[in-house]
């Protein structure tokens, strides 16, 4: 049986929905997690324990898990830690330098930069900070993802107090770079021998202009004009040829004025959380999933076009940081005309926290319809649907 590996920092949805594309398909699927070393089968998903801040000693012991005939990744870090894996296991994947070049903020700007992209002005700086920056500037994290610790400042005293929130963020530099105005995009692909295909173009209807940058409505395929879209992907497949990606999944941001497309970020994964649900690809109607498993085991897919539908997915905000306590309006929600569905990914006693410290959402709507305004419509019409009910969070008092 073809056997396929797949690294993971842990068995949420995500991995379920590879785990269903690989049973769908025939393949077993094989993961790999950070997890105790120790603790043998702790979760009964008999995954190898692979440490992400060491992972060495649990790549060489893949070996004996072996032999696999492709690898595929769920998240940043994961990504980084399948390269590495890809390498020793001699498996066609990203290599390990680009996948840490595209997993960090400043390695991105500067092969960015080398590659002739556009670039804001960008240096790396370290928590005390006070020395003259243009303003608008964006603050962040140099390893990231979902917008966390992501802040705009507009002036020196916005970026001192930005400087103090993303050092209990990150324990680590920071970047300081110019704010780009435009509107922003995501574009999900795969990569082939160096060469991109892009299976969808998001547009992001919603400004992102800060403080912070919660991402909410994904909407493909794009309303931009042929001219821009084909821009945008002329400049992925540049940026993707600067970080040096090579074989498998890429999630790319990015905005578009005046001056042109900016690129934000190549991420050597898919897109995350439930938003892959949203794709469905001809011929069948498969699965991103299924696509990049086919993709990872050596599989033609310069075939697979988006299904002809509009898609739409929103990730659900959370407002304000508190306890979740439940939901009203979901299944009026459902009922929506458009609505495929709406999944609450919360759990009832959670504490949520909204960005920048956080990094998660509510959960997804997820709609098909016949334009890409229809579809855009009918998420905001479901949401309005939704009121959460969050109680706030009491600081300890410590006797």
């Amino acid at each position: 049986m073809t056997k396929v590996l797949l690294v993971a920092s842990t068995t949420g949805y995500q991995v379920r929905e590879f785990a269903d594309a690989a049973q769908s398909l025939g393949i077993e699927l094989a993961l790999a997690t950070d997890r105790c070393h120790i603790l043998d089968n702790p979760w009964g998903d008999n995954a190898a324990a692979l440490r992400f801040d060491d992972p060495q000693p649990g790549i060489e012991a893949l070996t004996e898990r072996g032999p696999f005939d492709g690898i595929v990744a769920v998240g940043d870090r994961p990504a980084c830690v399948a390269a590495e894996a890809a390498e020793r296991l001699g498996l066609r994947y990203h290599p390990a330098e680009a996948a840490r070049a595209a997993s960090d903020k400043l390695l991105t700007r500067e092969r960015f930069r080398a590659g002739g992209l556009l670039v804001p002005e960008f240096r790396r700086i370290s928590p005390p900070f006070d020395e003259p920056v243009r303003y608008p500037s964006v603050l962040k994290p140099l390893h990231s993802s979902a917008s966390r610790g992501v802040i705009r400042a507009n002036n020196r005293q916005e970026l001192q107090q930005a400087v103090h929130r993303v050092a209990k963020i990150a324990d680590n530099d920071m970047l300081v770079e110019d704010y780009i105005p435009g509107r922003e995009f995501a574009l999900e692909g795969v990569v082939t021998a160096g060469k991109l295909q892009v299976l969808a173009l998001f547009d992001k209807p919603d400004p992102l202009e800060g403080p912070f940058f919660e991402e909410t409505i994904y909407v493909t395929p794009s309303r931009e004009s042929p001219e821009i879209q084909q821009a945008i992907r002329e400049t992925a497949q540049a940026a993707v040829t600067a970080l040096g990606l090579r074989d498998g999944p890429v999630h790319a941001e990015m905005r578009v004025n005046q001056d042109g497309v900016w690129m934000l970020e190549v991420a050597p994964r898919p897109i995350g959380g439930l938003c892959a649900r949203v794709l469905r690809f001809l011929p069948g109607g498969i699965s991103l999933e299924e696509l990049l498993l086919r993709h990872a085991i050596g599989e033609d897919v310069s075939a697979a076009k988006l299904m002809p539908e509009a898609h739409g997915v929103m990730m659900i905000p959370i407002p304000r940081r508190g306890i979740y306590r439940g939901v009203v309006g979901l299944e009026e929600a459902r009922r929506v005309p458009g609505i495929e569905d709406a999944v609450i990914t919360a759990k009832v006693g959670q504490e949520l926290v909204p960005l920048p410290e956080g990094s998660s959402y509510l959960g997804f709507l997820f709609s098909r319809r016949e334009s890409a305004d229809n579809v855009e419509k009918t998420l905001r019409m479901a949401y309005g649907c939704l009121e959460f009910e969050l109680s706030h969070v009491f600081p300890t008092v410590k006797p």
